[in-house]
């Protein structure tokens, strides 16, 4: 689309020259495709930070680093082929279970290899919809986000703080996501996937990301359902199957589930409460025996050897 409301482009990663009316462009595959800033609206300037030189994905064994202008498809490589990546980073060869949920992840955003290729990840989270895959990916990582201001000061904030609601954040005007850092430590815990539809192949309804972390505790990612990831820890020796739903409720408020034509709050509900069931069983067999070898997503989470 034509963005005829659009006097400039510059380009620069420079928050200083941020002036009001400008929007940050990274992939541009939201501006381009809605023909507006979803959270300004029609932008006069147009910051390009194709310029900026950032390493797509930085790795020093204890901590993998995500730019904000690493494209999908680079992030999608490393998800595929994860040890060859990560050794033409640093040499290592390690083993990190959590990369596994790059694919799917990526493979949430139902889109050609065209969009791959332009979409960023910094620019999926800071459009801040629900069924934004990074955003997903980066909360269910316990990923946090460097945020650069105009002033020079350079604040970090949880990933799933930074969404606060549709097409809402907590980004300040002029303010620019640099990376995101994701501990090694969090990749090497055992983690699983669930993705669901109201159509084959549509948009994300239910995207929930559990990973083990411990003493028996599941930290569960609740997101596309919710307009806005909400983290919950769970005792999986004080669950009881049959109140997974109340427990749910007690974390998600009634007026924090999605609603649009992509699937029913109520619907979403029910279907979070059933994909964490799977989680449980998945990550703690015998948990929940009824939700054993029983997947109701439809996007698998598949390791990169399978």
């Amino acid at each position: 689309m034509d963005m005829t409301c659009v006097n400039e482009i510059v380009s620069t990663a420079d928050p200083n020259q941020w002036q009001p009316g400008d929007a940050w462009l990274a992939g541009g595959t939201v501006l381009y495709s809605y023909g507006i800033d979803l959270q300004i609206g029609r932008p006069k300037r147009l910051l390009d930070l194709h310029a900026a030189g950032w390493p797509a994905l930085e790795w020093d064994g204890q901590r993998l680093r995500i730019a904000a202008t690493c494209k999908v498809a680079e992030l999608y490589r490393l998800g595929r082929t994860p040890e060859h990546v990560l050794a033409e980073l640093t040499g290592q060869l390690p083993q990190h279970p959590g990369l596994d949920l790059i694919a799917p992840c990526c493979d949430s955003f139902v889109a050609s290899f065209k969009i791959w290729n332009m979409s960023t990840v910094g620019g999926n989270v800071a459009t801040a919809l629900p069924a934004g895959p990074m955003t997903s990916l980066l909360a269910g990582w316990d990923a946090v986000a460097e945020i650069h201001a105009q002033d020079g000061a350079v604040r970090h904030q949880p990933v799933a703080e930074v969404v606060t609601g549709e097409a809402k954040h907590t980004l300040s005007n002029g303010e620019l996501i640099r990376a995101f850092d994701i501990d090694a430590a969090v990749l090497q815990q055992p983690s699983a996937f669930r993705r669901i539809s109201l159509t084959e192949r549509g948009r994300s309804a239910v995207l929930l990301i559990a990973r083990d972390i411990g003493d028996r505790i599941m930290r569960l990612a609740i997101t596309a359902g919710t307009v806005h990831p909400i983290m919950v820890d769970i005792p999986i020796d004080a669950v009881d199957p049959a109140e997974l739903t109340d427990l749910i409720d007690e974390y998600v408020p009634h007026n924090a589930w999605t609603t649009d034509i992509h699937g029913a709050p109520a619907w979403r509900r029910a279907m979070t409460a059933r994909l964490t069931q799977e989680l449980i069983e998945e990550l703690f067999p015998g948990t929940i025996p009824d939700a054993a070898d029983r997947d109701s997503g439809d996007i698998t989470l598949k390791g990169a050897n399978s």
